[in-house]
């Protein structure tokens, strides 16, 4: 069962209904489980097991679902709940040491949590905390070196320079598809066009917007919801008028399915949200904020 789970966590099948491991005796599969789930959307269901996870007594799978709590919290730009949770993530560990191929040890475990508050940082717009943050975290899987180019690039884009994004963005996404990792892929897809989309270079804003369309579809067939809004709004702020109002409605029917889905308190967090627009709660109403803005979905 590990290695099914596994896959679709962190491989080629993250659609995979994972529902019957969340009763396994085994702690490591109901994470790998809640993984998934979070990543399909089913966010009140991920939450139970991670809110009972987070007080395990191996410190490696506490801090691991404190950090993919604190990453449900971020999606929906509640920064200062998901510092709190990152933050004591990293306290769990009090030591080193890898060999894990996707990071589920005491190392990969500490580099989630270091990414985590060094993306807290960048959502409330502390660039200086992120950029040393992110230079205490180390790649110590490929999971780690493609969540490291993420956050490498989202710190980039928040200081203004779209050109510098690009390469770590486009690192994350040739390792990700290398290891078949078809959700990392495809949120690495989303990183890089956001990257090229912003920098605008002709060339760049042509091939950013078929990248985001691409992995907007796949994201879609795979039900990762939590994609599917993001990818939309960056593409409703780019598109001609025909097109942009499709993804504007495709954005508010996935965050619709997502809230659906959420416990009370991610819902409350969308509400009062200022990373989520307004009209994505509110079908029937224009784009009124900056897509690129509001893309980040660690």
């Amino acid at each position: 069962m590990e290695e099914e789970l596994r896959r679709a966590a962190f491989g080629d099948s993250p659609g995979h209904p994972v529902w019957p491991a969340l009763s396994s005796p085994d702690p490591k599969l109901r994470w790998l489980a809640a993984v998934t789930l979070g990543g399909q959307g089913h966010y009140a269901a991920a939450a139970t097991v991670l809110d009972t996870l987070r007080h395990d007594p191996d410190p490696v799978i506490a801090s691991l679902s404190l950090s993919t709590r604190a990453s449900h919290h971020r999606q929906l730009g509640a920064h200062h709940l998901a510092r709190a949770l990152d933050g004591e993530a990293l306290q769990r560990i009090d030591s080193t040491g890898g060999g894990d191929p996707d990071g589920i040890d005491a190392s990969g475990a500490r580099t989630d949590a270091l990414l985590g508050l060094a993306a807290d940082s960048l959502g409330v717009g502390r660039l200086v905390e992120a950029r040393r943050l992110l230079a205490r975290a180390e790649a110590v899987s490929w999971r780690s070196e493609v969540r490291l180019g993420w956050v490498s690039a989202e710190v980039e884009l928040a200081s203004g320079d779209a050109a510098a994004a690009v390469g770590p963005a486009g690192r994350a996404h040739a390792v990700a598809t290398s290891r078949k990792a078809l959700r990392h892929e495809l949120k690495s897809a989303l990183v890089l066009g956001t990257s090229l989309v912003v920098w605008g270079t002709p060339d760049g804003l042509v091939r950013g917007v078929e990248l985001i369309q691409c992995e907007l579809n796949h994201s879609a067939r795979n039900g990762l919801h939590p994609l599917v809004w993001p990818s939309a709004l960056v593409l409703a702020g780019r598109q001609a008028p025909a097109t942009g109002a499709d993804a504007g409605n495709r954005a508010v029917e996935a965050l619709s399915c997502v809230l659906r889905r959420a416990d009370p308190v991610s819902r409350r967090i969308a509400a009062d949200s200022a990373w989520v627009p307004t009209w994505l709660l509110r079908s029937g109403e224009p784009p009124n904020a900056d897509p690129e803005a509001n893309f980040l979905t660690d």
